[in-house]
């Protein structure tokens, strides 16, 4: 068999609210292996790496630290770009989303998605600032949320919000299926239970005033700028110039539908790519990732 001539390797982004730990580097060396191989493998390989800019998680450490979030961001982001020559990595390319590239790709891609899948209400939910992320009560630890184990913050907004509920059985069939490959199989026995239990829409922006202004406006609504994760999930895209005038390495690399497109990240945002993503990709009638490779925790 004729190994895939066209290979793109994803890396998930940090948030860059803080200096680099051993667990960035247990991700940056495992994809910086896999680049490496499929390169030595004789395939025209893309290996992208970033930074997550428009976090609230940012703007908070910025304001603890009493500096704009710019000077924060810009920071913490060299600090990972730094990294390419601690660790001897060969990214070729460090993608930050608070440029202006990334802006006008992740205003692209709401703006491509299927009008039916967007719309805006009222809603009040238990916010978790670490995962940038509402949580039910069920899927709480005691009150508190299981990934950071801090008690949840109470927000009620108006914001726009994704159908999800529309993508529950493409979910189900493209993953059970293995069409969408997630390795380790715990990890797509976890999001295909996830599913199993019922979509959710979710809410996809955040009011201007409490992002404190921080972050990519939402097209058409100054009010509101796009929630953290649908924003950053279009790095993959806009790493390869999605959304600007040089479209050649997302022509060969995402578009080209015999590319092998892979995904590296962590276990605790494995939902937000084999989910959300995945439908959102659907939704604006792009091509879908390859494969998943999940990677667990350093726990010591």
């Amino acid at each position: 068999m004729a190994m895939t001539k066209r290979i793109y390797i994803a890396q998930a982004i940090p948030y860059v609210n803080a200096a680099p730990h051993v667990g960035h580097a247990l991700e940056y060396v495992q994809a910086d292996c896999l680049a490496r191989f499929y390169r030595a493998s004789g395939n025209e390989t893309f290996y992208s790496d970033g930074a997550d800019e428009n976090s609230l998680k940012n703007v908070q450490a910025a304001e603890k630290e009493g500096v704009p979030v710019q000077q924060l961001v810009d920071k913490y982001a060299k600090e990972f770009e730094n990294l390419k020559e601690a660790l001897n990595l060969t990214f070729d390319v460090f993608n930050r989303t608070s440029s202006k590239n990334h802006f006008s790709g992740a205003q692209k891609l709401w703006l491509q998605c299927r009008q039916e899948d967007i719309y805006k209400r009222k809603y009040r939910g238990l916010y978790c600032v670490g995962c940038e992320q509402f949580y039910t009560k069920d899927e709480l630890v005691s009150g508190k949320c299981p990934e950071h184990l801090t008690v949840p913050e109470e927000i009620e907004e108006e914001n726009y919000f994704f159908k999800l509920s529309n993508y529950q059985k493409f979910l189900e069939n493209l993953i059970g299926k293995d069409k969408l490959l997630i390795v380790p199989p715990t990890r797509k026995n976890e999001v295909l239970s996830f599913i199993e239990g019922g979509l959710e829409d979710f809410s996809i922006s955040r009011s201007r005033d409490r992002a404190r202004g921080w972050g990519v406006p939402v097209p058409g609504d100054d009010s509101q700028v796009m929630y953290v994760w649908f924003d950053a999930l279009t790095t993959y895209l806009t790493a390869l110039g999605f959304g600007s005038t040089d479209q050649s390495l997302l022509k060969k690399f995402w578009l080209d539908s015999n590319a092998k497109k892979i995904q590296v990240l962590g276990k605790g945002i494995l939902r937000f790519h084999a989910v959300y993503w995945i439908a959102m990709l659907k939704s604006a009638g792009l091509p879908l990732p390859s494969e998943e490779f999940v990677h667990g925790y350093i726990t010591v």
